[in-house]
């Protein structure tokens, strides 16, 4: 036999792979016939090229030797083509047509439908292939369906950029929509921010207005009459001596910022005030001045008014016109008519509403007494000048201290200029809006605080009260001589010796019956040790009005008897 009929001796030419079709599978080329004329090629389709289909009647050409048939395979009906040494004509099935051999012509079958191929029949021992027994005459349209497989479609598993873009715009709309939602949260979270400010904005300047009685229906009929508070109220005071260079006289006023019930007060000391001098004996404020300088008379005016007093201001007036140019100006109502120094000419200050000063007008009308006119007039002209100035003083502390600055005075070191500036730039705020009087202390003939001078002045305005001395504390007295026999220095040193503080001494009507009056219960045991001092009876200790915030007042009759007198 010949070897080309059988394709499955190992000694036969296998067949070349040509290339691969586009599924990726080998494409074998077809071995070229022998040429030899009686022989032909083995053709498992009957030599009918064209016929596709087993056909029953066409004439078979003799089997020399019978085909062993293949081992079953349980993976060809899955479609698995499995290279084989075959002749290549089941993958020229598949692929695209190679060149056609050259062989023997053969006779052509009578034409009939086209049908598929019968498969060829793989030769014995080669795997992948079944018997031709074995296999079904189905169409070729089943066998191309097996053919089709899924590992042919390994592209789907690929990554699609297309995919990928999909979800890069969902993530893309995803963080877009929640930065929108982002910011309409913060936005929403501004304008409940800004509503929350401006409520509270409009509430404290309601209070604000409220509290200083610029609000309609809230200040008393009369005006602001200040603003009351219960309750302990803070107070910062000052004492401020106004030195007149040319003739030698003084004034002494209180300047009183009361920051619990935001109200300023100008309280104007009379010289004729008796307090007690650094030796404990009476004297008036004027001399003490003069005498005890700024510290002892601030001391002195601190026991009398039972009130703390933080510094002193002296100011000259030099300093007081160059305070009033450097606020340009004031604006005051004027009572009187002040007369130039020089002759013939016009009034430096003229009467009238809203007037206008310089500095050296201001200085005049501050000072300016008549001949004949009570000491309080011209405190209450100093009063006003003060009041003017501070109408135009700044209310900023640090715009304040600059003016203090410019003035170049000497001030007390118990007031230095920062102080003093701040100190003024508050009472500036209150007289900017009216929250601000002027006061005088009420005082007697003979120099004694006048009654009801601890209620309206001394106890509202200065919150000066009486107390009972703490640890090593010495009690205040003082003394009104109503005896008519000069009994006051005779006490005064009495109490002295005796371990007191000689706040001050006056004079009294004649009385026969001395008193040792006391105000607080916490008191009384002290009075009573005052009486035994004197030599006066313990019948003659009451409760009663002490003079000022004084601990015990003592008020001589005829009946003290003054030590070493017949």
């Amino acid at each position: 036999m010949n070897d080309q009929q059988h394709p499955y001796d190992p000694y036969y030419p296998q067949p070349q792979i040509i290339g691969y079709d586009e599924y990726g599978q080998p494409v074998y080329q077809q071995p070229q016939a022998q040429q030899q004329a009686p022989a032909q090629h083995y053709d498992p389709y009957g030599g009918q090229q064209q016929a596709y289909g087993y056909d029953p009647y066409a004439q078979q050409q003799p089997v020399q030797e019978p085909v062993q048939p293949a081992p079953y395979d349980p993976y060809a009906q899955q479609g698995y083509a499995y290279p084989s040494y075959d002749t290549g004509q089941q993958w020229a099935a598949q692929a695209e047509p190679a060149p056609a051999p050259v062989q023997a012509p053969v006779q052509a079958a009578p034409a009939a439908p086209a049908a598929p191929a019968a498969p060829v029949a793989a030769p014995a021992g080669v795997p992948g292939q079944r018997p031709a027994s074995e296999r079904s005459a189905a169409p070729r349209q089943d066998e191309d369906d097996r053919a089709y497989r899924t590992e042919q479609f390994s592209f789907i598993e690929e990554p699609d950029e297309d995919s990928e873009d999909v979800i890069d715009w969902l993530k893309f709309t995803e963080s877009r929509s929640e930065r929108r939602e982002e910011a309409r949260r913060r936005g929403r979270n501004r304008i409940v921010a800004l509503v929350v400010v401006l409520v509270l904005a409009v509430a404290g300047g309601v209070g604000y207005l409220w509290s200083a009685g610029l609000l309609p229906g809230s200040s008393d009929p009369e005006g602001k009459s200040g603003n009351t508070a219960t309750g302990p109220q803070q107070r910062d005071t000052i004492v401020v001596h106004l030195h007149d260079l040319k003739n030698g006289n003084t004034s002494t006023a209180l300047l009183v910022d009361n920051t619990t019930t935001r109200q300023g007060t100008t309280v104007l000391l009379p010289n004729s005030v008796v307090v007690a001098d650094s030796e404990g004996a009476g004297t008036t404020l004027g001399k003490s001045v003069e005498d005890d300088g700024s510290s002892g008379t601030r001391e002195a005016i601190g026991n009398l008014l039972g009130t703390k007093i933080t510094g002193t201001w002296r100011l000259d007036t030099p300093y007081l016109e160059n305070l009033v140019e450097s606020v340009s100006g004031i604006e005051i109502d004027t009572d009187t008519d002040v007369p130039d120094t020089k002759k013939g000419a016009e009034p430096l200050v003229k009467q009238g509403e809203k007037q206008t000063l310089n500095g050296r007008a201001a200085v005049a009308y501050a000072t300016y007494r008549a001949p004949g006119e009570a000491e309080a007039k011209q405190l209450q002209r100093f009063g006003q000048v003060m009041y003017g100035v501070l109408r135009k003083f700044s209310s900023d502390p640090e715009a304040a201290t600059v003016t203090i600055e410019t003035l170049q005075q000497i001030l007390d070191p118990s007031l230095p200029e920062k102080d003093l500036a701040a100190s003024l730039a508050k009472l500036a705020e209150h007289a900017k809006i009216g929250d601000y009087k002027t006061a005088l202390l009420p005082v007697g003939q003979d120099g004694a605080l006048a009654d009801g001078a601890s209620d309206s002045v001394v106890k509202d305005i200065l919150g000066g009260k009486v107390t009972a001395p703490e640890a090593g504390e010495v009690p205040h007295v003082s003394v009104r001589d109503g005896s008519g026999k000069k009994a006051a220095e005779a006490a005064r040193i009495a109490l002295i010796n005796g371990g007191y503080a000689f706040v001050g001494g006056a004079e009294a009507p004649t009385r026969e019956e001395s008193q040792v009056l006391y105000g607080d219960d916490a008191q009384k045991a002290t009075a009573a040790e005052v009486a035994k001092t004197l030599g006066l009876p313990a019948g003659s200790v009451e409760k009663g009005k002490p003079s000022g915030t004084i601990a015990v007042t003592v008020v001589l009759g005829q009946d003290y008897k003054v030590p070493g007198a017949r």
